[in-house]
């Protein structure tokens, strides 16, 4: 991932993910450039079903003024134990600032449910994002092959109550 700094261009709106979303975001999911190459493998199968939005706290990010809403980005927060599961923003719109507009929706919907932490597992291109969003490096997850096969950087966002 690169170093982008263009400006949000459009109104966003950050919603609550529903079933029908499932379709969309898995296709963010699996369209993601930083899981080209030797990473294809961890996304290739992957899908967000609409069970998996059902059961967790699945928020979208759209452009407000884009007809259909178009999925520009999205985060799901579990809450026990505390984790930022999934969170990935469209390829054509990273560096507009969606992904710290999804990561303080996150920090906010943590710190409404009582939480002071929420831990990550990160993508390893997506490792300086989670440093420049305010995320501390707490450790490493371990390969988990076929799956995964490589070791994976850990973060905590420490929740600071109001």
């Amino acid at each position: 991932m690169g170093s982008r700094t263009s400006p949000i261009s459009q109104p966003i709106i950050i919603r609550r993910a529903v079933a029908r979303d499932a379709k969309r975001l898995t296709r963010l999911v699996r369209g993601s450039g930083a899981y080209r190459n030797q990473y294809a493998s961890a996304v290739a199968g992957y899908r967000v079903g609409p069970d998996y939005i059902e059961a967790h706290r699945a928020f979208v990010a759209v452009g407000a003024d884009e007809p259909g809403g178009r999925a520009l980005g999205f985060y799901s927060l579990v809450l026990a134990p505390p984790e930022l599961d999934l969170l990935f923003v469209a390829d054509e719109a990273q560096g507009r600032g969606i992904g710290r507009l999804l990561v303080a929706h996150m920090q906010s919907e943590a710190r409404a449910a009582g939480l002071d932490r929420v831990m990550v597992v990160s993508h390893l291109p997506a490792e300086g994002f989670y440093h420049r969003v305010g995320a501390v490096r707490t450790g490493t997850a371990l390969a988990n092959p076929p799956a995964v096969p490589w070791d994976r950087p850990e973060f905590e966002f420490r929740i600071p109550s109001e």
